[in-house]
C-alpha cells in the first residue's frame, strides 16, 4: 500500500497524447471518490496533450458494471485506451470480495480479449478515509496515475516497434 504521494509525473517521460482517443467509464457508487478520480484523470490527459473532444466519459451504476461499460466502449467507439474508475470499500459481508474479484478478473479478461488497453482505476480500500486519501488526498490521486498509464499503453497499442522507439 502506498504511503507517499505517487501522483507526480514527468511529462518528458510520457508520450504526447494529442493523437489518442480515450474512454473513461466511471462508477456512480461513492461519487465523492470516483468523481475526484475522474477529474484527476481528465486533467492529466489534457495536460499531456489529449484533446477534450477525444475523451469520452460514461457512467455506470457501480464498480461491478465497469466491465460491461468498458466492453461496450471497446465495441462501439474507436479508442486507444480506457480507464475504468470505481471504488469499493470493505463492509461487514463478503460482497466486497465478490465485487473486487469480479471487477479485477473482468478487466483482465478485457485486456486479454481485445486490443484496447483497459486501465484498472478501482480503489479497493478498507475505509472511506483510505479512499479519500487516494482520490486527491494526502496520497495523491490514482486517477492521475491511471491516466499516465493509459497514455503509455495507448502509445504501445499504436506502436509497431519496441517500446524504446516510443520514449520508454
Amino acid at each position: 500500500m502506498a504511503t507517499t504521494n505517487l501522483s507526480y509525473y514527468d511529462k518528458t517521460t510520457i508520450p504526447n497524447a494529442k493523437s489518442f482517443r480515450f474512454g473513461i467509464v466511471v462508477s456512480e457508487w461513492n461519487p465523492e471518490i470516483t468523481e475526484n478520480l475522474k477529474d484527476g484523470a481528465i486533467a492529466t490527459l489534457l495536460d499531456c496533450g489529449a484533446l477534450k473532444e477525444n475523451i469520452t466519459t460514461w457512467q455506470v451504476p457501480g464498480s461491478f458494471e465497469l466491465v460491461y461499460g468498458a466492453k461496450k466502449m471497446i465495441q462501439t467507439l474507436n479508442l486507444d485506451a480506457i480507464i475504468a474508475i470505481g471504488n469499493v470499500i470493505q463492509g461487514e459481508t463478503k460482497h466486497f470480495d465478490f465485487v473486487c474479484d469480479g471487477v479485477t478478473q473482468g478487466i483482465v479478461d478485457l485486456n486479454i480479449k481485445y486490443d484496447v488497453p483497459v486501465i484498472f482505476c478501482v480503489l479497493t480500500d478498507n475505509t472511506k478515509q483510505q479512499s479519500i486519501d487516494r482520490a486527491g488526498g494526502k496520497l495523491g490521486n490514482k486517477g492521475i496515475e491511471c491516466a499516465v498509464a493509459a497514455i503509455k499503453m495507448a502509445a504501445i497499442k499504436n506502436s509497431n516497434t519496441n517500446t524504446e522507439s516510443i520514449g520508454f
